[in-house]
């Protein structure tokens, strides 16, 4: 038999050394091209002023390093050479988290999501409506989730489950509202579990249970207790949770006396510190979140105020119809009951902003004080709630009321996951979280106004493109 030759004995070992070679090529490719400048990280954001959400105290001149959608390093170091290609340089900027809206409503979600992220709201939280129908939600989500237009992530409740004759659909009719689409109607207890069950199949952040006896008279039937009881209940069994619509102190006391512990609205209520002890106790013990949605005051002031939409920028982002409401003679006779309302209510001489939120604000600090989770939302949707804007007005009436500015940022950022159960990945800006943030050129801890002085925003650690206007408020 004729011996292999020796070239061929050897070809395993000229295998390896070619192998070895390919690796050592690759090997010094990479190296070449750090060293020319391919970055390591998708993006950086230099020599910035954090705020990041949690509370803590500002950071002066620290990097922020994005790397696959995610804040990968924080720290002072000079940046690498390697690092140049994609760095915003925020010297002299504040970066803060991407803001929160938690109490939303659209009925036309493609012109308003660019909205809401023109201003640095990255995360809305839709609470039911006349168009919220499964398909609707489904639609929403899927634009929350793609890039090519500017779009805020989305959460949502179910769809309004109600009582016979009750609020929204009695107090604002509209040909929207389709039972079994819109909204279920509960009409017996029995039919609860069922319901419950089928609507916690949808990718919810909880169930909109409607106690709310009407905003204004004359008022409609409010859901009974037992109805009330039985939906909590069943949303525990089938894990979920119930976010409580309520307007006034007794429906506050339905909603935690069945153990709810998720309020859609503090507009409304008015705690006695003193008279109320036992029911603010419970409070504090459930751990409650709580919606503000002060803007609802603010809205209805809106016609005697015609001076608070001369905004640079504001009539070039938003229908003119927005600003047309201003001369309905409608809208003017429900400023002018509003009014009333509270001179009469609260013994105010000719109402001011401030004494109208004022009061409230105070609440909100010392519930905050004493572990409540104070999240922002405006309930836009309504009128003169303008989507995107209004966060900024909400921030505005807390820090007009006297609430603290770092608080009122953590209220619109961290304190929102936390209602919404995705504090692990969204809220604030730290290491491991979802890059979702807004670069401001002002401060906003001197006055939370400047959180409207918005350099650039940033979604999946990727800069939005933003409405163009002649010029940008900043």
């Amino acid at each position: 038999m004729k011996k292999p030759t020796r070239g061929i004995r050897n070809l395993p070992q000229v295998f390896h050394i070619s192998m070895l070679l390919l690796v050592l090529i690759f090997l010094l490719g990479s190296c070449k091209n750090e060293k020319e400048g391919k970055p390591k990280y998708d993006l950086v954001i230099s020599n910035v002023n954090l705020i990041d959400g949690t509370g803590k105290d500002m950071q002066r001149n620290v990097n922020v390093y994005v790397k696959e959608s995610k804040i990968s390093k924080i720290d002072t170091v000079t940046i690498e050479s390697n690092e140049q290609k994609n760095v915003i340089n925020g010297e002299g900027k504040y970066l803060i988290p991407g803001l929160f809206d938690c109490h939303a409503h659209t009925g036309d979600y493609k012109g308003d999501f660019p909205r809401f992220m023109h201003y640095g709201v990255t995360s809305v939280f839709i609470t039911g409506g006349g168009t919220c129908t499964n398909e609707y939600f489904r639609q929403m989500r899927g634009m929350g989730t793609q890039d090519s237009i500017p779009a805020p992530r989305v959460f949502h409740t179910s769809q309004h489950l109600i009582v016979e004759g009750s609020h929204p659909v009695k107090t604002y009719n509209s040909s929207e509202w389709i039972e079994g689409e819109s909204f279920f109607i509960m009409k017996d207890t029995a039919q609860i579990s069922e319901l419950v069950k089928r609507v916690s199949e949808y990718p919810i952040s909880g169930i909109k249970l409607t106690i709310e006896d009407g905003p204004y008279p004359p008022y409609v039937e409010r859901m009974p207790q037992e109805f009330v009881n039985h939906v909590n209940k069943e949303a525990i069994k089938n894990g979920t949770r119930v976010f409580a619509h309520v307007s006034d102190n007794l429906e506050l006391q339905m909603a935690i006396d069945a153990g709810i512990k998720n309020l859609l609205h503090y507009t409304g209520v008015d705690l006695d510190f003193e008279k109320d002890k036992e029911l603010i106790q419970r409070i504090y013990r459930d751990s409650i979140s709580w919606v503000t949605t002060l803007m609802l005051d603010k809205s209805m002031m809106y016609p005697k105020n015609p001076e608070w939409f001369e905004v640079e920028g504001l009539k070039e982002i938003y229908p003119a119809e927005e600003f047309e409401k201003m001369n309905d003679t409608d809208y003017i006779f429900r400023a002018e009951e509003f009014m009333k309302y509270f001179q009469e209510y609260y013994d105010f001489d000719n109402p001011s902003l401030k004494q109208v939120v004022q009061f409230q604000v105070e609440d909100f600090i010392e519930l905050t004080n004493n572990g409540v989770n104070m999240v922002l939302g405006t309930d836009t949707g309504n009128d003169f709630i303008l989507p995107g804007y209004s966060l900024h007005e909400e921030m505005q009436l807390l820090e007009l009321g006297g609430m603290p500015t770092m608080d009122i940022i953590k209220m619109g950022t961290l304190n929102a996951a936390k209602m919404l159960e995705v504090e692990g990945k969204l809220g604030s800006i730290e290491v491991g979280k979802i890059a979702d943030m807004v670069l401001l050129d002002k401060n906003p801890l001197e006055e939370i106004k400047n959180t409207l002085s918005i350099y650039s925003v940033i979604k999946n650690g990727a800069v939005q493109q933003r409405i163009p206007t002649k010029k940008i408020t900043r």
